[in-house]
């Protein structure tokens, strides 16, 4: 068997577990992954299987869109809101402020990977020595982030509801824990949806 197979990503799962349980399925070892996601992330997973893995490269440095929720005034160790909370703070932000808060961040900026990401120094996983709660000196990498786009702001929640059009490389929760510090109140990724399209996202 050759060719792609679209996989929907449940939460829980990694994107290695998907490979894993797809060789299971279809008794074969030559099938890859298109981009690692997040345990907490869901959506479309584009797998490779059999000559198809030789493209796999070609996809992965492909644009990619996701569907996110920011919360506001919360910041935690992982960056989402599966990690320990280290801070809660009041929030007094217009939508217009998060949105001129977002504009800093299209263009592309230098990224600080998370300490639970799986990018390497010196040999070991960052996310291994996280959960041995150490922490370790990350060089920034330059991402690109084509469109941000505010769907909704649910204040009572202190919820935000957005779209990212991005580059490979780039992490989302690290992109919400960003922001949430341009705006002076922090902030942590509630969810994360990896959307098929590798277009540009318009209103």
């Amino acid at each position: 068997m050759n060719g792609i197979i679209n996989v929907y990503k449940e939460k829980g799962y990694t994107s290695h577990d998907v490979v894993a349980k797809m060789r299971g399925i279809l008794k074969m070892k030559k099938i890859g992954h298109t981009g690692t996601l997040d345990p907490d992330a869901e959506g479309v997973l584009p797998l490779c299987i059999g000559n198809a893995t030789k493209v796999v490269e070609l996809i992965i440095d492909k644009d990619k869109a996701y569907d996110g929720v920011m919360k506001l005034g919360v910041t935690t160790d992982t960056q989402d809101m599966t990690g320990r909370i280290t801070s809660i703070n009041d929030v007094n932000v217009k939508e217009e402020e998060v949105e001129e808060a977002c504009k800093k961040f299209v263009g592309g900026y230098d990224q600080l990977p998370p300490m639970y990401s799986a990018v390497k120094v010196q040999g070991k996983r960052l996310y291994e020595l996280a959960r041995k709660g150490q922490e370790v000196e990350r060089k920034k990498r330059p991402v690109i982030i084509n469109e941000i786009l505010i769907r909704g702001y649910n204040k009572e929640e202190n919820e935000v509801s957005i779209s990212v059009s991005c580059g490979k490389g780039t992490y989302i929760r690290t992109l919400i824990h960003d922001i949430g510090y341009e705006l002076g109140c922090g902030a942590s990724m509630q969810s994360q949806t990896m959307l098929l399209s590798l277009v540009r996202l318009k209103n």
